[in-house]
């Protein structure tokens, strides 16, 4: 059974999010603060985090930036009850993998809960990885072997979160070919988000950090003026 940790100070929030959770099969940790959140996410080692924003003692942005510092690379959907544009994408930038906007229904926190999880169950088992990894796809220093969830630079795993991951991986399968942000959105995230292309930019820039010798001129992922990105095999040595 997959672990849920759900933190939220609202205590009506927690219950309902708790309840439906419960009934689509997840077992459901809760914590009421930031300081409780991460001891809870470090000690009980969830599968999945729903973060509330606003919260007491350590707020939803730090908890996410402490947690992403320590290498815990649990997903994490963050929850705001503001709607700005400046908390979503400062939350993508720390490391959330998704974010909604209260007030929301908890029937698509469990749709978004479990589109996440299933990509990550397409990872091996430990026995699995111990067989020779022969599927993969190439981009010049760039190695991404799908069947594992992991991506190599110059022989070094990077650190990816799963929708870097899941955008790199879509980069490279289509690579040679200008990609809207659009597109992109709809590919990796599975869902409308109206427009809000922030989140493919806020991605992108952290892709080329992991992957590029300068970020501010890449070779690897270029910025099509006006269209959207594209992976190209960086020429000479």
């Amino acid at each position: 059974m997959k672990k849920v940790l759900v933190v939220d100070d609202e205590q009506s929030i927690v219950t309902l999010l708790q309840y439906n959770l419960q009934q689509a099969g997840y077992e459901v940790i809760t914590a009421m603060d930031g300081e409780e959140g991460i001891n809870a996410a470090i000690s009980e080692q969830p599968d999945f985090i729903i973060l509330d924003l606003m919260l007491p003692k350590m707020d939803g942005i730090e908890v996410c930036k402490h947690l992403r510092q320590q290498k815990v690379s649990t997903p994490i959907l963050m929850l705001t009850a503001k709607d700005e544009e400046f908390d979503k994408v400062l939350g993508l930038e720390l490391g959330a993998d998704d974010y909604m906007t209260k007030p929301f229904s908890p029937r698509e926190v469990v749709a978004r809960v479990k589109a996440i999880l299933r990509r990550i169950q397409a990872q091996p088992s430990a026995e699995g990885q111990e067989k020779e990894k022969t599927d993969y796809i190439k981009v010049k220093s760039l190695k991404i072997y799908p069947e594992h969830y992991e991506a190599y630079f110059d022989d070094e795993q990077l650190e990816l979160t799963p929708k870097e991951f899941e955008l790199l991986l879509y980069l490279a399968q289509h690579k040679g070919r200008v990609l809207t942000r659009d597109q992109l959105l709809s590919a990796v995230w599975n869902y409308d988000f109206a427009g809000d292309t922030r989140i493919v930019d806020v991605h992108i820039s952290h892709l080329r950090e992991k992957i590029e010798e300068d970020s501010k001129k890449p070779t690897f992922i270029k910025t099509i003026r006006g269209l959207g990105y594209k992976m190209e095999e960086p020429k000479g040595e």
